[in-house]
């Protein structure tokens, strides 16, 4: 089994910022690409951003990019969110998810494991 825990999440102001970690156990981390995804308030769950084992390949939604940043250490079994200029839109509970395989995606049924979520509120 495989245990994903974010932490990171709170309430800050439209322009702010916010760093989401994800922390993983149960199986080799660094063999495996990862993602989060968020779920607003009366909506479905989408896809943020993904990164592959090595970090060296990354993708985003459109809504985000240029603004949010994924990235992982290896070496702690843990994967990042840097998240600046927020906005009121961003206002969701965040997901830090893994798929089985190497290579990233942003279709949440490729991901076999999830973790609880964290709230992530932006006033404006």
């Amino acid at each position: 089994q495989v245990q994903l825990v974010e932490s990171g999440g709170g309430l800050v102001q439209a322009g702010g910022s916010l760093r989401l970690s994800c922390a993983a156990s149960g199986r080799t981390f660094s063999s495996y690409s990862m993602g989060w995804f968020r779920q607003a308030p009366g909506k479905e769950r989408e896809f943020v951003a993904a990164i592959s084992p090595s970090g060296g390949r990354t993708s985003y939604a459109d809504s985000v990019t240029g603004r949010f940043t994924i990235s992982r250490d290896n070496a702690k079994n843990t994967v990042y969110l840097q998240m600046n200029s927020l906005k009121p839109e961003d206002t969701a509970v965040y997901y830090c998810a893994s798929r089985t395989l190497r290579t990233i995606s942003g279709r949440e049924y490729e991901y076999a494991y999830w973790g609880q979520g964290t709230q992530v509120s932006v006033s404006s």
